[in-house]
């Protein structure tokens, strides 16, 4: 559900706030083009040397999963004023293999929203981001902190957080 049009500040978000985000389909292609590049094990580049593998299939690497997870999140409906900058991730938890023609969907919920102490003008912001398959499976569920930028911005981008 979106709560408002446009870019958010900190003061637009409030704990226990959802938003959605655009579906992702997950290809062999893309499973295997990051494999080769990033992840270079059997399961995550070749259909047939993957049924050696733990998971006896061609699966996402757990690093592109989250890729994707970001990818979700960027295009959500939780769009930030001038972006956010990741503080952390606080967990992160590979529930269940990504496989190619899974359709990802992604769910994130705001846990926490406060100023900043220590930068004017700045917020930090904790979510989840809960992402599940076209089967309502969990594939991958990330607790992270952000800092973002409050209504009443007047401080120059920040070095250094919290």
């Amino acid at each position: 559900m979106m709560y408002q049009q446009g870019p958010l500040y900190l003061e637009d978000l409030s704990p226990g706030m959802h938003f959605a985000a655009p579906e992702w389909e997950v290809t062999a292609e893309d499973i295997v083009r990051f494999g080769r590049e990033f992840d270079p094990q059997a399961q995550h580049m070749d259909p047939e040397g993957a049924r050696d593998s733990f998971f006896g299939e061609l699966v996402a690497s757990g690093w592109h999963t989250a890729a994707m997870v970001m990818g979700m999140a960027m295009r959500s409906e939780m769009q930030m004023t001038g972006g956010q900058a990741g503080i952390s991730v606080d967990r992160l938890h590979f529930k269940r293999a990504v496989k190619p023609g899974d359709t990802l969907r992604l769910d994130i919920e705001i846990l926490e929203a406060r100023r900043s102490r220590s930068l004017p003008g700045r917020g930090i912001v904790q979510y989840r981001w809960f992402c599940h398959n076209q089967h309502d499976k969990a594939v991958m569920d990330i607790v992270a902190t952000a800092l973002v930028r409050a209504r009443d911005d007047t401080t120059e981008p920040p070095d250094k957080t919290d």
